[in-house]
């Protein structure tokens, strides 16, 4: 089975990117990122409320980076500290060697491929030094950009649920998506 050792924080660059730990620091930014009705439009959870429930969000995120039972990055333009968006692997299946990956973008950093370097850097990160096997990603099936994206990383559609999940009073259906390490190791 693997194990994980997140300690020191595994920082990742790009060529335009820093991904780094999210702390207290960036409360007002994840507040933003988790309330933004532009953001929230794919993802079905309610909008954060306040800096006081970001706050709390934070520290949700971090314990299990700690616990190295998951992990989350702080996704900023190299040269500043700002935090505009994020990208996780969470719901680790540490027996099966697979996680599942999630992330978003401020509207106004959208539609430039920064996260498409976010998502390679994680990928890279997931499949060389974490060891895991395959990377799943589950998508609202009305998000053609978050598709895409994937895509072009080479996950490949592998169902769709129909009707899988309850929220806010509808059944909801999700396009699942998954990527396979290659033979060689490397993306």
């Amino acid at each position: 089975m693997l194990s994980f050792n997140f300690s020191p924080f595994p920082v990742l660059t790009t060529s335009r990117l820093v991904l780094r730990q999210t702390t207290q620091n960036d409360v007002a930014e994840v507040f933003f990122l988790r309330s933004d009705a532009a953001i929230l439009r794919y993802v079905d959870r309610d909008p954060c409320q306040s800096l006081v429930e970001a706050a709390e969000f934070i520290d949700k995120i971090t314990a299990p980076i700690i616990n190295n039972e998951a992990i989350s990055w702080a996704i900023c333009i190299k040269g500043t500290d700002k935090q505009i968006g994020d990208i996780a692997l969470w719901k680790i299946t540490k027996e099966h060697h697979r996680a599942e990956i999630g992330y978003c973008l401020h509207p106004q950093h959208q539609g430039k491929g920064l996260m498409s370097e976010a998502l390679a850097a994680v990928i890279n990160y997931a499949f060389q030094q974490m060891l895991l096997h395959s990377i799943e990603a589950n998508t609202n099936p009305k998000n053609k950009a978050s598709q895409k994206l994937l895509e072009r990383a080479g996950f490949v559609q592998e169902a769709y649920m129909r009707e899988n999940y309850y929220y806010n009073g509808r059944f909801l259906d999700s396009a699942i998506y998954s990527l396979i390490r290659p033979a060689n190791g490397t993306e």
